[in-house]
């Protein structure tokens, strides 16, 4: 029991020490790479390449002054970020990263723990994630900050609706909400082939979810300064920027396991350290087309953004569920 223990324990020190070196250069290599779609240079001073500059921007954050507002309710502001951050890390603990493998006769299960009900667990993390930021914005004694956390508040409880129904059918086919099971499932055939129309309702509703361009409505700088994080500065900023690409990323790994066979891909059968590279790519993949998503399209207007999420995908996210259920009801077979 104590050699299980320390296993998960090591375990848990390599995923945070992963996660939070991969928000570092993700957000690097979203300025490269936007800077490359607008014809602009991006950062490249710091070290080769610029490479250090996640580094620098860390250092600069530790040393900014932490400035509290007088009006605020000081607990909850504290409180707020933390809860952003400990909800984003805390989705990866079910993610299977890759396929159990045999080191040394010791056998290495690439996940925390294999939840019978794990995407359960994650929509409750995704859920959570809500009051790290309206309580942000509410705490912060400022118009501004509680208009964006009202805003979030509003349009993750709105999204999340479609979001949930798009992956009940993918549930349907696989027939459990073990992400382990579910990556199983598709050894054949991923299931992007029979539930597409499920994918893209699931992934529009994720870009609202994570609130990022064009949905970045509840810090829409043109309206609210900065919305719910404008009285928040050096590392308690840090954590809802943390807690934003953490969220970018579990959204990422969702749906490389739902859709996309999660660590499946060829090899994997004869050398199972593959499956873990292919689930990087899959995801790195993902994390792309968000960066893409924010240096092209423009934001829509927040009446816009929720007439879609409740007119256009509510009654989409239902209407395939209802063909899946049937499909599955009198075509058995195509599911087995």
């Amino acid at each position: 029991m104590q050699e299980e223990f320390l296993v998960i324990l090591v375990k848990l020190v390599v995923i945070l020490l992963v996660l939070i070196t991969a928000v570092a250069y993700i957000q690097f290599i979203e300025r490269r790479v936007q800077a490359f779609m607008q014809s602009r240079l991006g950062p490249n001073r710091v070290g080769p390449f610029g490479l250090m500059q996640p580094l620098a921007d860390i250092l600069k954050l530790l040393f900014k002054e932490d400035l509290t507002p007088a009006g605020a309710d000081v607990p909850v502001f504290f409180m707020a970020p933390a809860i952003a951050a400990i909800v984003g890390i805390s989705a990866f603990a079910v993610m299977p990263f890759g396929p159990s493998m045999t080191i040394a006769g010791f056998k290495l299960n690439l996940y925390i723990a294999d939840l019978n009900i794990g995407l359960m667990y994650v929509f409750a993390m995704s859920s959570l994630a809500v009051y790290g930021i309206t309580l942000a914005g509410w705490s912060s004694n400022n118009k501004y900050a509680l208009l964006g956390g009202i805003r979030s508040s509003a349009q993750m409880i709105s999204y999340e609706l479609p979001l949930g129904l798009a992956l009940v059918s993918v549930l349907l086919a696989a027939g459990s909400l073990s992400l382990g099971d579910i990556v199983k499932a598709q050894t054949k055939l991923w299931f992007i082939v029979f539930q597409f129309p499920a994918f893209i309702i699931y992934f529009l509703c994720a870009i609202a979810e994570t609130g990022r361009a064009p949905f970045d409505l509840p810090e829409a700088e043109s309206e609210l300064i900065a919305g719910y994080h404008t009285e928040y500065s050096s590392m308690k900023w840090a954590l809802f920027f943390l807690a934003e690409y953490l969220a970018v990323m579990a959204q990422s790994c969702l749906a490389v396991t739902m859709f996309f066979g999660g660590w499946q891909g060829p090899f994997v059968d004869q050398a199972p350290a593959l499956g873990v590279l292919w689930f990087v790519l899959k995801v790195a993949a993902f994390v792309f087309v968000f960066i893409w998503l924010r240096a092209t399209l423009p934001r829509p207007r927040y009446d816009q953004l929720m007439r879609f999420g409740w007119k256009t995908l509510m009654p989409l996210s239902i209407a395939w569920l209802v063909i899946t259920a049937a499909a599955i009801a009198f075509l058995p077979q195509w599911f087995n």
